[in-house]
This record gives C-alpha cells, structure tokens and sequence, in this order.
C-alpha cells in the first residue's frame, strides 16, 4: 500500500536525467526552482524509492528512445510496489510522443515536454508564477554546461531533433553572460558550452552570427578559465570564432563539429548544404587558424543510397583529417523525418556494421598515433575526481565524460578542481599518464 505524502513536509524528489548535456542543464534548471520552493531533490539517485520521481527523457534515436521507456517501466513498478509515490515524465520523449505514452502507460501521474516542465512544479504548489532561481548545478563545481540557445533550423534529413525542439531559439546574451558570472562565484573555472547547433546563436535574433561576441565577452569575465565549444554546423561556419579561439587564452582549441560524411552524394541526401570541397577547406582552415586545434566530430554509415565508393571516400577523408576525437554510428530511420518519409533504408544491417567496424579500426589507430605524440610534453591538467590509485583529470582538448583522461598517481596529493603543470608520461589508445613532478 502507498504511503501518504506528509502533510506537514514536502515531498523529497529525486529528478532523473537521460540523454545529452541540454536535458542536464533542464533538470538542474528544475531542480533550481524546487530548491527555491523549499523541497528536498536529489538527482539520479540509485535506487527509485521515496516521494517524487521526476524522468527528464531522451527521444533522438531508437536507442534512447528505449532506455527512456525501461526507465520508466522501472519507476512505475517501484511505485506499484509502494517504493515510490508520484512519477512524473518530461523532456524529449514526452515532447514528442505524449498522446501515445499517455495512452500507452497510464500509471504516470503527469507529462511534461521539453519546454513545459517548469509548470510541474507550479501545479504541485498551485502557483500561477514561480519565482526565478538559479539552477544546482550536478557536475563538479569547478566546471558547467552553459546553454545557449534551443532548437534547430538546419533540418538534416535523418535528424529528429526540429521536430522535437522547433526552430532555434537563442538566449539573450546578457543573460547567459549574467550566468557565467554567478557560476564563477560558484566556483565554476570550466565552462562547456553547448546548442544544438551553436555557430546559429543570434542569426533569430538580428540575422547575423553572433557567436564569436559571446564567447570573447565570456572569454573577458574575471575567474573564467576555460570555455570549450560544442556543436558547431559545417556550413556558413563563421570565420571569427577561430580568431578568437585563437586570440583568447581561456578559449580552449577544442571544437566539436559534427560533419556526418565527406562524398557530395551524401552530403546532398542528408540535405547538410555542404560539399566535400567546403568540408576539406574548412579543416584546412581550422588547422592553419588556430594551431594545435582539437576537432571532435561524429560520421554516419549506412544512410540510404550510401554505396561503397561513398564509404571509400569516408575513409580517405579520415585518414586525411586525422579528427583528434571521432565518434561514428550507423543510420537508424527515426519516425517523421525526411530520410525515413522519403528514402528506402537500402544498406543491409550487416554492412553497416561492417563499415562501422572497420571506421573505427581507423580511427582507433590514428587516436592512438595522436595521444603518443603527446609524450615528453608539459601540458596543463585539471583534476576531476579521483579514481584508486589515481587523480583523472583532463587537458583543454578533453571534454568530462567523452574525451580521453589524464591519470596522475595519487601519491602526488593534489587537489580536485585545481588546474596542474603536468609532463605526460605515458600514452594509451584514449588516456595519457602524466607527472606534476617536473
């Protein structure tokens, strides 16, 4: 039998994030606002058990799309097994499937989408305003995600998320700038900042690209150490973002730029309005710009029509970039987009795979290649956590949670969310060992 909320107490409430670094910055947005409103929230706890759950779900691809569901079938049996007493969903799969998963699994309690989720908080205290408050931050407090605008304009054809987000929608720039300086004071010196697709940040606003102001005016604030940037688009790309990154010490040589293929038949399927030669000037550039620069980007096998000499210019194009940091995935049709109304998904699964696997081998070896080379050099660490009998910490060309790590033994007592010296001793295919002994 559930047990009755106390009518004395609020709830505790325990926000559970899945998917990407927007959906954290919305739960640690809500988990704000509850704080504000005097209840106790934890986030992503291990266990479903006590008052209020609230899901924030991910709805880009088949996968994620699943691991939303299984988290919330878990939930409603904790609370039929009166471990749990109100469940709540939001976010990505709720914004895109409510009618269905209303009907479908009746035992939640409410749904929220991806842009409503606040009035959660404001139908369980009755309230027509809610008072404005920072959000908690769940990460290590010596760095953020900082979220710059929502949505997205460039409508790829296998991409799902405009249909889920809308048009893009970028935030004032005060107001992130404000952000940023409360965050220092917080103790943030790491800032990761992210968009769906950043290098649009203020074309909704005046038509131009405003992104390159943004990051110097965040560049220029006081207690600001680093600022790493995440999903740019290829096309249009806007030339004076690489004179700042360059110009401006604490812009880290890291950009995330996901490019998806190389051969102008892809390209033209997947409707990027980008060509293989645009692709090649714009890593030369990037390269010649900003020396030492470290490109992360992900390419997709498997899309309709791709043939092999398709795949065989993916190939030379990798091993004549040499990405730093490359992610790869195979095509999955998602519900309502271009691809899936328009195109047969022609490549047999077993290719895919295939293709994938030996991309990869690619990759893998020319990371490797890469991350030997740093040997012998001094570079400048900050320690995330420690781990046994090492501190991980990581360089300005490492992102938390997806780029390779820097392991220092944990004899050499340092400090976490300190920034070190250190010479790298060792290399491995996706972590450096290193020494502040120097």
């Amino acid at each position: 039998m559930t047990r009755c909320l106390s009518m004395n107490k609020k709830p505790a409430i325990d926000i559970i994030t899945l998917g990407c670094s927007k959906n954290l910055v919305d739960s640690e947005t809500l988990m704000g606002l509850f704080e504000a409103h005097g209840y106790h929230v934890t986030h992503d706890s291990d266990n479903p058990q006590g008052d209020i759950a609230v899901i924030n779900t991910c709805g880009f691809i088949e996968d994620a799309k699943q691991e939303s569901i299984d988290t919330i079938l878990e939930f409603v049996q904790a609370k039929e097994e009166g471990r749990l007493q109100r469940l709540y969903v939001m976010g990505c799969l709720s914004e895109r499937y409510l009618a269905d998963l209303e009907k479908e699994i009746p035992e939640v309690d409410g749904w929220y989408g991806k842009f409503n989720y606040k009035q959660l908080l404001a139908d369980l205290e009755k309230l027509d305003n809610l008072e404005k408050a920072h959000r908690h931050v769940t990460t290590p407090k010596h760095y953020a995600y900082l979220k710059i605008a929502e949505g997205c304009d460039r409508h790829c054809a296998y991409c799902a998320i405009p249909i889920i987000t809308g048009k893009h929608q970028s935030r004032p720039m005060d107001e992130i700038l404000d952000e940023v300086r409360w965050l220092v004071s917080q103790g943030t010196k790491e800032f990761q900042v992210i968009a769906q697709e950043l290098t649009y940040y203020g074309v909704d606003i005046d038509g131009k690209q405003h992104i390159a102001e943004l990051i110097e005016k965040m560049a220029d604030i006081e207690g600001v150490e680093w600022i790493r940037l995440h999903y740019a688009y290829p096309a249009h790309f806007p030339w004076d973002l690489l004179h700042v990154m360059r110009e401006k010490k604490n812009v880290c040589n890291y950009l995330d730029i996901a490019l998806q293929h190389i051969s102008d038949h892809m390209l033209d399927r997947m409707k990027r309005h980008v060509t293989k030669e645009d692709t090649y000037e714009l890593i030369r550039r990037m390269r010649r710009e900003v020396p030492g620069i470290h490109i992360r980007t992900t390419l997709m096998v498997g899309f309709p029509g791709e043939t092999d000499e398709d795949f065989r210019e993916l190939i030379e194009f990798t091993k004549w970039a040499r990405f730093e940091r490359m992610g790869a995935f195979a095509y999955s049709e998602e519900d309502g987009t271009y691809s899936a109304e328009h195109y047969d998904d022609d490549v047999p699964a077993e290719v895919k795979q295939q293709r994938l696997d030996k991309l990869m081998r690619i990759q893998q070896n020319i990371s490797a290649e890469l991350e030997a080379e740093k040997v012998g050099s001094i570079m400048r660490v900050i320690i995330d956590r420690v781990e046994g009998d090492w501190y991980v910490g990581r360089t300005e060309f490492c992102s938390p949670e997806v780029d390779p790590e820097v392991l220092i033994s944990i004899d050499e007592e340092l400090t976490i969310g300190e920034f070190y010296d250190a010479r790298i001793t060792d290399a491995e295919e996706f972590d450096l060992y290193a020494t502040t002994k120097i």
